[in-house]
């Protein structure tokens, strides 16, 4: 069998993905490179970087490096994320591990850690409560950028809550703990500076939802009934048991719920609401805060 080199693998790989009658992706030598240094620093001690990749192009690859290569690509082709083929995805300062459990970390919600961020005193101690934590991004940066707070991540999925536990971890973030819930239900009752969440937000009968995202990641973590309100009004309905005044309340959404969040928020009672874009310059994030005073009594 003729030895491949990297740069001829890389060659026959953007031809293989641009020719794919089933999905087209927009990156294909990106996407290349990345499966392939994916190949590459399987079991190496020495991790191989794209800098490395223009530097040696006429390195060979054994043949089961240029099956894996391959096997990978097809996977690609089909329209599997990268995230979940290289099993990680950069988020915030840091690079989480990912799998077909958790929902692959937008940008997008970098705008809500930020958010959180601002109102997250650096020296003091806070509570925060981030609900439906998936791969853990949104708590763990948290966590990581004010060390003075409490976090709590909770999940309904076990196998979730493990993927951010693991993350946790790796990150040696000890301000943190995991919970296993459905929303509020199986947390404590205690009062929280800050609860954010990314809840599911899209309806299932959205025609925008692109069909790889659809086929391969957690629709549980994606879809909600009532236009893609319904797990948002379920927090918004026992958020009240877990504030206190001077609380604030943080919810990712899609780019058409903005009316409906502030809606939601006045309704609650909630003062300085807000709405924030996203880096496309679309609604993206909802905050308000429980106001200094009464609150509004508690639901069950």
């Amino acid at each position: 069998m003729a030895i491949t080199t990297i740069e001829q693998a890389i060659h026959q790989g953007v031809e293989y993905l641009s020719a794919s009658s089933e999905y087209q992706t927009d990156t294909p030598r990106l996407d290349c490179e990345i499966v392939l240094l994916t190949v590459l620093n399987l079991g190496s001690t020495a991790l191989r970087t794209k800098s490395w990749l223009l530097t040696w192009p006429e390195h060979p690859l054994s043949n089961a490096q240029f099956k894996q290569y391959q096997m990978l690509l097809a996977q690609r082709a089909q329209g599997k994320p990268i995230a979940y083929i290289t099993g990680e995805k950069d988020f915030w300062s840091f690079t989480l591990k990912v799998t077909p459990d958790t929902l692959i970390p937008r940008p997008e919600t970098e705008l809500l850690v930020e958010s959180a961020l601002e109102k997250i005193s650096l020296n003091n101690s806070c509570k925060v409560l981030d609900l439906g934590t998936g791969s853990g991004a949104i708590a763990l940066a948290i966590a990581s950028e004010r060390p003075q707070a409490q976090v709590i991540a909770s999940d309904y999925s076990q196998q979730a809550l493990n993927i951010a536990i693991a993350n946790a971890r790796e990150l040696n973030l000890s301000n943190i703990q995991f919970c296993l819930s459905s929303w509020f239900r199986d947390i404590a009752i205690e009062k929280f500076d800050v609860i954010v969440s990314n809840p599911p937000y899209i309806a299932p009968d959205d025609p925008q939802l692109e069909a790889n995202v659809k086929k391969y990641e957690p629709l549980n973590a994606l879809f909600s009934e009532q236009r893609g309100l319904k797990d948002i009004i379920d927090i918004t309905e026992n958020v009240v048991n877990y504030t206190q005044p001077g609380s604030w309340l943080m919810l990712e959404h899609g780019y058409t719920q903005n009316q409906d969040l502030q809606t939601l928020f006045k309704n609650l009672g909630l003062v300085n609401i807000e709405t924030r874009q996203d880096l496309n310059h679309l609604p993206r994030v909802t905050m308000g805060q429980f106001p200094h005073g009464a609150l509004p009594p508690p639901r069950y």
